[in-house]
Order: C-alpha cells, then sequence, then structure tokens
C-alpha cells in the first residue's frame, strides 16, 4: 500500500460512519433482510440472480456462531417465501471455522440441508489463506453428504497454491466460484502481477471447464470476461453448466452486456449492521479503491 492509499484508509477510519455510508451504500443493500430482499427483487425483474450474504467479522465464540447461523436460515426462508431467483452465500468463520472444525461443520450442515430439501444452493466463500485448507476440508466433507447442486467453494487465482486445489477438487466433481482475490498476501504465496494474475485464472478456468464442473466466473476484469467467452465457444458450453458472478454496484454497464449476450449472471448482494466493519476491511484488503473512495469523499452531496 502506498503512502496516499495508507493516508486515505486512516481519513476513512477517522470519518462518521453516515459520511462513510455516502460511498458504501452503493455496494451493500443495507442494514436489513428485507432491504435485501427488496433489492433481490429488483434484480430477478431484469433477469438477473443473486447470491445473499449476511455481513459479518468473524465469531469470538459458539453463541455468536450460531446467531450468525440463524440470520443466515431466515435468509433462506425469505427466498423461499418470496420465491428469489438467489441463493445463499456464507464465510465460514462466520459459522465458527476459527473456533473447531467439527462444529463448523454442523452448523454449515445445517443449512445445506435447509437448502437441498428445496432444491436450492450454498456457497462457501474463501477468507485469507490461514483459512485456505480448512475451508477446502469443510467443502470436501460437505460435498460427501450433499449433492454437487447443494454446495460450492471459492477459488482464488492469485494464490499459486490453487491449481493443486482445482486440479484435487476436480476428482469430488466440485463446484466453483472462480475469483481472483483481494486479501493481502505475501508473494510466497500469491502472485502480485497482475498479468500472472490473470493468466492463471485463466488457466484455472480451462481446468475447471474441461472436466464438466460448474463454474461461477466472478471477475469484473473486463478482459477475462472476453477470454472466458472464448473458452465457452471453445469447449461449446451449454448455458446450465456456468454463470458470471459480479458484486453489487461494480461495473453495471458489464451486467448489463453480459444479460445481452444471453447469459446468466449473478450479483454478490450483502447486507447487516456490520457493513461499517465490510467496508473498511475491505478497503484495508484491496487498496486499489483508494483512489475512487478519495475522489468521492470530496465529490459527495
Amino acid at each position: 500500500m502506498n503512502l496516499l492509499n495508507k493516508i486515505i484508509v486512516k481519513i476513512v477510519q477517522l470519518m462518521p460512519r453516515k459520511l462513510v455510508w455516502k460511498f458504501s451504500k452503493k455496494y451493500i443493500a443495507g442494514e436489513t433482510l428485507q432491504e435485501a430482499v427488496s433489492l433481490v427483487k429488483d434484480l430477478n425483474s431484469k433477469g438477473i440472480l443473486a447470491t445473499i450474504d449476511v455481513l459479518g467479522e468473524a465469531v469470538k465464540n459458539k453463541k455468536e456462531a450460531i446467531e450468525s447461523k440463524e440470520e443466515a436460515s431466515k435468509v433462506i426462508d425469505k427466498i423461499i417465501i418470496e420465491n428469489l431467483d438467489a441463493n445463499l452465500s456464507i464465510k465460514p468463520t462466520q459459522m465458527g471455522l476459527s473456533i473447531n472444525n467439527d462444529f463448523a461443520y454442523e452448523q454449515v450442515s445445517e443449512l445445506v440441508n435447509k437448502l437441498f430439501k428445496v432444491n436450492n444452493f450454498l456457497r462457501i466463500d474463501m477468507e485469507d489463506s490461514p483459512y485456505t485448507t480448512l475451508t477446502i476440508n469443510l467443502y470436501k466433507r460437505l460435498r460427501e453428504r450433499f449433492n454437487y447442486d447443494s454446495v460450492g467453494v471459492v477459488i482464488q487465482s492469485y494464490l499459486k497454491r490453487s491449481l493443486d486445489d482445482v486440479k484435487e477438487l476436480n476428482k469430488i466433481n466440485a463446484n466453483y466460484r472462480l475469483c481472483k482475490g483481494i486479501y493481502v498476501e505475501s508473494p510466497e504465496i500469491a502472485y502480485k502481477d497482475r498479468e500472472a494474475v490473470r493468466k492463471n485464472y485463466l488457466t484455472l478456468l480451462e481446468e475447471m471447464i474441461k472436466v464438466g464442473s460448474y463454474v461461477g466466473i466472478a471477475t469484473h476484469d473486463e478482459y477475462l470476461i472476453n477470454e472466458s467467452y472464448k473458452l465457452i465457444n471453445k469447449y461449446k458450453l451449454d448455458k446450465n453448466k456456468f454463470e458470471f458472478q459480479m458484486l453489487l454496484g461494480v461495473r453495471k454497464d458489464l451486467r448489463d452486456k453480459i444479460v445481452k449476450d444471453g447469459y446468466r449472471i449473478r450479483i454478490y448482494v450483502p447486507y447487516g449492521v456490520h457493513w461499517y466493519k465490510y467496508s473498511i476491511r475491505r478497503l484495508k484488503e484491496n487498496p486499489s479503491i483508494a483512489g475512487y473512495v478519495f475522489k468521492n469523499i470530496f465529490s459527495l452531496k
């Protein structure tokens, strides 16, 4: 992180929450589940799918983890009641992965089982590198119990280990979301060069496609989207074998182009009272957006 980015991060953390919300609200549905539901309905009306995520930090104890699971369960109830074209994304540490592996497995199993009964799906997000192996192992256990269409994992293309992970996960017919990754990691384990990250992304995508895995192609990089189109055509992929994915509020022009081109796209819709910590953390983890924040701080109305 360069000096300017560090200064901007410090400035943002000193600002009132209301001011931080001014540049955060574009990327967050709101504090309540109902706000997320309303936003998803609007996306669905435009032919766009969604995945809903309850914002929150890594929990400190089992009580907090159970509360997180119960809130996620409410999301499932709303998806069913409102007939939303949406699934659920969860962070494993929010379900207790940093506390106890077996406890987290039981927590997530309860959610997957609830979704399985209504033919829906849970995506296990990938967090920073201390949890990569733990998360993959959690996913493997869940795949032994539930089918391919019920639970999926995330692979980050900036991690040097990811190709080995994919080759191993392909043995169990994994369901993937492929993204670049945003957490700050050391150069020993992560590519730092943009072109290296892009190259690995496409290598991983082709590795997934070749074995017939379902892939959520998660990127806002127009180059990667165009190259993904080429791979889709090369392997004559059925449209039911993949989808594109993006964050809420990012590159709506590309989102609309993908829809116009006849492909499915799913938008990540986060909500919750922990939006402030989420916003600050994302800024710290991805200082490249600092320039955007700086520009918007001084253009707020």
